[in-house]
């Protein structure tokens, strides 16, 4: 099976604890129903900062990149078809989807 990157972007902050509680449920019950198409779940990111190529550096980034998940699919379009179900998307947030290529081994 091809492995595909599934990265987050924006989304909208629960509004308190209860609704947070309730969406990390989804969120959990969603990726336990892939099973063994998981190969990392979720990877929150935070404290970006960039790197220019005069290797100077500053906070921040310029993507709205929260995280990211890598999953096994037989195809693109099972692999759209999973990040279609993802409760990501009901708080606002948008996926990207990208088959992840594998280098030659050096």
């Amino acid at each position: 099976m091809t492995q595909f990157v599934f990265v987050y972007l924006g989304g909208n902050h629960p509004s308190n604890p209860e609704e947070a509680n309730k969406h990390f449920s989804k969120y959990m019950e969603w990726l336990s129903s892939l099973g063994d198409s998981v190969v990392i779940p979720t990877m929150p990111l935070k404290d970006t900062n960039t790197v220019s190529p005069d290797g100077t550096t500053r906070e921040g980034g310029s993507s709205a990149m929260s995280g990211f998940s890598i999953i096994k699919a037989d195809s693109m379009e099972a692999a759209l078809s999973i990040a279609q179900a993802c409760p990501f998307l009901e708080i606002g947030g948008s996926l990207e989807v990208s088959e992840l290529m594998q280098m030659p081994a050096q």
